[in-house]
């Protein structure tokens, strides 16, 4: 889970394979609504259930869904049942869109109302290979360990893709707008999947939101706008960790060190998201180079070919210093409203990838708009280690937060 970027976060890492590479680093810790009846879906080539051409889609509306494996480690399933999605949901410009994901079940017996955590992952890269839904069946998505400590404590959990990643068209890396709203419909359409419904996933499961690095903006933007996007979801808390609340501090931090590919990456995600800012006529060679590359690679290659890179070896002139550019960047700033359910914020105080001020700017502002945040730091960790070792503390939050626990408080004042 590393992160960053104006840009910003990341999942921990494994090693990538050749060519399409995806992250294989050890993600440590075993801690680790209207429902859509099945007889409107249609057979879909190769098994998959397809919508009928030409229904109206509402965000959350599942477009396919084919069954899936679920490996939290290479050989290692999960006593679960998963399937690989697609699923409408709303671009940064207010426009539908279809976002890929995974949707996983406990094999644990229980066809009753279950919790569901709709989870945001961190960074794995911009090329569709690396897409988390991609990994899920062998093993290799990094944070597939994080997602079983959910599983075997009796939760379903959808995990979104994001758009681009896995889908067509390139990742719109970093845009909270898009990431928000993916997250939350990823929850609407694992509530309109047949087979899920029978195992427990019901239009009024409790749900719980959770990511780490860019999945803890995905996580803390879908918070911010639950009540007024999807108002139907009994959201009862979410938990962010390693947020990158503010991407110009985080592009700052970054810039000319081992982290810079981030700034690139997601610098692309926003030129995808908003093409009008013509990202390319600031681009040198060596720019297009990089960018020409890190459209189809995962995060391990995208970092090394770009350590150390500052944004003039890159550019003929620095976007960043744009109007438009800074309006669009400016606009994924966290913490100027307040979720409407409660909330667990944590960040490590040796966080190398988002600066920890970060973590506690938005603690600050959220608490500051009235919502009741429980914030945990830990001393001396890094990014990579404060995503596992905060991983067992955001569950437990989140299954009191189920069991109908008030919420603990711990703003200042």
């Amino acid at each position: 889970m590393r992160s960053v970027s104006p840009l910003p976060p990341g999942g921990a890492r494994r090693t990538h394979r050749s060519g399409h590479s995806r992250a294989r680093g050890r993600a440590g810790a075993f801690l680790a609504v209207a429902a859509l009846s099945l007889s409107a879906l249609a057979l879909a080539p190769g098994g998959a259930q397809a919508a009928p051409e030409g229904q109206e889609q509402n965000p959350g509306d599942i477009v396919t869904a084919e069954p899936s494996t679920f490996q939290y480690w290479p050989g290692e399933p999960a006593d679960a049942t998963a399937w690989k999605i697609t699923y409408r949901s709303t671009d940064a410009s207010g426009k539908p869109d279809t976002v890929s994901g995974t949707v996983v079940v406990p094999n644990d017996g229980k066809n009753t109302r279950r919790p569901l955590i709709t989870y945001a992952v961190g960074s794995v890269g911009l090329g569709d290979d690396c897409a988390p839904s991609a990994g899920f069946p062998d093993g290799t998505t990094a944070e597939a360990p994080l997602v079983n400590a959910a599983l075997v404590r009796g939760y379903a959990v959808a995990v979104t893709d994001y758009e681009g990643l896995g889908t067509p068209g390139e990742h719109t890396y970093t845009v909270a707008q898009s990431e928000g709203a993916a997250v939350l419909d990823a929850a609407r359409a694992a509530m309109r999947l047949p087979g899920a419904q029978e195992l427990g996933v019901a239009a009024d499961s409790p749900v719980g939101i959770m990511g780490y690095s860019q999945g803890g903006q995905a996580s803390a933007w879908a918070a911010e706008i639950q009540s007024s996007y999807a108002p139907e979801l009994d959201v009862k808390g979410s938990t962010s960790g390693g947020v990158p609340a503010d991407l110009m501090k985080v592009a700052e931090a970054a810039e000319g060190s081992s982290n810079a590919g981030y700034v690139l990456m997601s610098a692309l995600g926003h030129d995808a998201a908003f093409p009008e800012l013509g990202l390319d006529k600031y681009l040198n060679d060596e720019g297009r180079k990089l960018a020409t590359m890190a459209k189809d690679s995962c995060i391990d290659k995208i970092l090394e070919a770009g350590k150390g890179k500052k944004i003039e070896d890159v550019t003929v002139s620095n976007p960043l210093e744009q109007p438009d550019w800074k309006q669009r960047i400016t606009a994924n700033k966290l913490g100027t409203k307040a979720p409407a359910s409660p909330s667990f914020v944590y960040h490590g105080e040796a966080d190398e990838t988002i600066p920890y001020e970060l973590g506690q700017g938005l603690r600050a502002d959220w608490c500051a708009r009235g919502n009741a945040v429980q914030w945990q730091s830990f001393p001396g960790k890094t990014h990579v280690g404060t995503a596992i070792d905060g991983n067992g503390p955001a569950l437990e939050w989140l299954g009191a937060r189920f069991a109908g626990q008030p919420a603990p408080d711990n703003c200042p004042g």
